[in-house]
């Protein structure tokens, strides 16, 4: 299949790459039962709207939050899926199939980066977080190499996700368990943030830091570098204050995040 999508990359690129000959062409595959005819069919004319319809998903709404080095890995993981799934559309309930498989697409890539964040979170120790305040902040490079910076634009990115309704579904959005999570965990921290930070420099900056989660729908800057920046526009801090500030945001973070995944319920 891969000399498939060589193929279409040499040639010049329409910008229209699902069209309804694509869904056509879906149709035909599921009405026949001639495997020859089937897999002529879908290497002619379905694997190229996959594989474009997976990459522009992925770089749309940003689902870099992926175990894998090359993301066409994770591109044919999930154009795996929709032939598995090829079989269900029918255009007679409505939907057109470009809507159709690319909600499918966004459903996966979120269940996918929540399974694939919960793994990771579980992989880091504690013990770990302390190690950021010997960071040497003052390396010009430290805010795109330390692990802080990361797990920040970890956090961000994943609640991008949500924040940009990929299923137009406004209810779909709320009830995801990571979605609901951000808001309670955001609450929890700004109702307990004298408990955390009794200086109230220090309780500040942690507000500054929580205005991002507050305010991710409205968001559209995510570069590491840019939310230093804008939470420096929102109070006058220094670097290696917003790291320490963050280091105790992330480490409640994990720890209720955690709970909240093995008990289903946010613990106060």
């Amino acid at each position: 299949m891969d000399s498939i999508i060589r193929k279409h990359k040499l040639e010049k690129q329409k910008k229209v790459y699902f069209t309804k000959e694509t869904e056509d062409a879906i149709i035909s595959y599921n009405l026949s039962t001639d495997p020859i005819f089937r897999s002529n069919i879908y290497q002619e004319k379905i694997h190229w709207a996959f594989y474009k319809l997976t990459e522009n998903i992925i770089h749309t709404f940003k689902f870099y939050h992926t175990d894998v080095e090359d993301l066409q890995d994770l591109q044919h993981e999930i154009m795996t899926f929709l032939l598995d799934k090829i079989h269900l559309f029918s255009p007679e309930r409505g939907a057109k199939a470009y809507s159709y498989f690319g909600t499918i697409v966004k459903r996966y890539l979120i269940i996918y980066t929540q399974k694939n964040y919960k793994k990771q979170i579980n992989n880091l120790s504690v013990d770990s977080l302390s190690n950021y305040s010997n960071l040497d902040t003052s390396d010009p490079s430290f805010i795109h190499s330390s692990r802080l910076d990361k797990e920040i634009g970890t956090l961000v990115e994943v609640t991008e996700i949500f924040s940009e309704n990929p299923v137009n579904d406004k209810k779909y959005e709320y009830d995801d368990k990571l979605s609901l999570f951000i808001n309670l965990y955001t609450d929890y921290c700004t109702k307990n943030i004298y408990k955390y930070f009794p200086k109230e420099y220090d309780a500040q900056v942690a507000d500054a830091i929580l205005e991002l989660f507050r305010k991710r729908e409205s968001i559209d800057i995510f570069n590491k570098k840019a939310l230093y920046i804008y939470i420096r526009e929102m109070i006058d801090v220094k670097t290696p204050k917003i790291t320490k500030i963050a280091n105790i945001l992330y480490d409640i973070f994990k720890k209720k995040y955690l709970f909240y995944l093995e008990h289903g319920y946010f613990s106060s």
